[in-house]
């Protein structure tokens, strides 16, 4: 296996096609296509050696499907919108061809973050003898693996995992978002929900806070949200009796939320404007700057990781496993910010563990399913080095106050 097909050429496909153009000892063959074909063009100029491009319409299941026959890649490597997940699966499919993508697929009519269209794929995958890979972004992805790294390393049971998301960069602009905007807001607007004693608990949006300590950040005020590898982890983690999600929001972010939401602008369902059907999203996202334009100039750094709670021996423990991401560094090598780099980068290492047979199965796999001490020893070297330090409540007191 050494050929990759990609589709999405957007700030973390790009990351992720130049990151295979950089390992051309495993990735021999590499071919990139997107929607627009100038998208592509623009990433290969960037690669340092070269790639192949297409246009190809990933919605139109039957266009995807003459594409792969074209090139004739080992795996597929999902870079597109989740919208687009299931058609790309469907081709996947019809085409004998492996899969995976980075975040799991959602409808376009409603905000809705779940496994349960990509799960039942596992019986055709497993009967056509190919391997679908879902969720191997950062989070989900690289957390979900420090999870399963956690289990088989550092604890005996694992009790709670609390997963932190802290972007303490600044990029300059008014409002933004660092990856699709309708992604991003559908993501942060939904409903809360988190998992505690055998069963979903769900809370208004943005209602639970904390200050969290993030490594080489600092103390930062920290929201419960959804996140979908919750998901699969409370499926796949043994023991597991509460999971939570934080991610971080500027005041400023927060404030320009309100307003967009205040006046109807994160709608999801089509208005009438001049006899039109206009979804305000999907309006909103072509005012607001575009994640890869967002690199030059963007400062600071990403804190993520999994604060992971059991026994070891009989003992209670507390471990904290994360990356530290610097804006200014990962611009420099790929020309994107680092939540693009920390989404683009893991799928390629997803794809090297593949294609080297440490990875390998028939159906559908959530990434903490497979063998994580391969991953983790590749990732570094890639640009995401992780770190494990033992810690105590009270250096994470406010949010182990947090009674959910």
């Amino acid at each position: 296996m050494d050929n990759v097909l990609i589709i999405g050429a957007g700030a973390a496909g790009s990351v992720t096609a130049q990151k295979c153009a950089m390992n051309r000892d495993v990735f021999k063959k590499i071919h990139l296509a997107s929607r627009r074909i100038a998208s592509c063009e623009a990433v290969a100029k960037r690669c340092k050696t070269p790639i192949d491009i297409s246009q190809v319409d990933a919605d139109d299941v039957s266009a995807t499907v003459k594409l792969i026959k074209k090139v004739k890649p080992d795996l597929l490597i999902n870079m597109a919108l989740p919208y687009q997940d299931l058609p790309i699966m469907d081709a996947c499919l019809e085409a004998g061809v492996h899969y995976m993508d980075t975040a799991n697929y959602e409808p376009r009519d409603e905000a809705k973050f779940t496994y349960k269209w990509q799960w039942p794929y596992h019986k055709k995958y497993k009967d056509a003898g190919i391997m679908a890979v879902l969720g191997c972004g950062f989070d989900p992805g690289q957390s979900n693996i420090y999870c399963a790294y956690a289990q088989e390393f550092l604890l005996d049971e694992i009790e709670t995992i609390d997963i932190i998301d802290c972007n303490a960069g600044s990029h300059g602009k008014s409002f933004a978002t660092n990856f699709n905007p309708e992604i991003n807001l559908r993501e942060v607007t939904q409903r809360g929900k988190y998992w505690k004693d055998g069963k979903w608990i769900e809370i208004d949006p943005l209602t639970i806070s904390c200050m969290i300590d993030y490594p080489e950040v600092g103390p930062v005020k920290s929201y419960l949200i959804y996140h979908e590898e919750e998901e699969s982890l409370v499926k796949h983690i043994k023991g597991l009796k509460q999971i939570r999600f934080w991610m971080t929001f500027s005041d400023n972010y927060i404030k320009h939320l309100d307003v967009l939401q205040s006046v109807g602008m994160t709608r999801i369902d089509p208005v009438m404007y001049k006899g039109n059907p206009v979804i305000p999203m999907e309006f909103l996202k072509e005012l607001l700057p575009a994640p890869s334009s967002l690199g030059k100039g963007y400062t600071g750094k990403t804190s993520i990781g999994c604060i992971v709670r059991g026994k070891k021996g009989g003992k209670n423990k507390i471990y904290l496993i994360y990356n530290v991401c610097d804006h200014t560094h990962c611009y420099k090598e790929t020309g994107a910010q680092a939540v693009s780099y920390t989404t683009g980068v893991p799928p390629v290492v997803g794809a090297m563990m593949m294609f080297k047979g440490h990875w390998q199965g028939k159906g559908v796999f959530n990434v903490e399913q497979l063998p994580s001490k391969p991953f983790m020893d590749e990732i570094g070297k890639q640009g995401l080095p992780w770190h494990v330090k033992e810690i105590k409540t009270a250096d994470q007191a406010d949010l182990f106050k947090v009674r959910t």
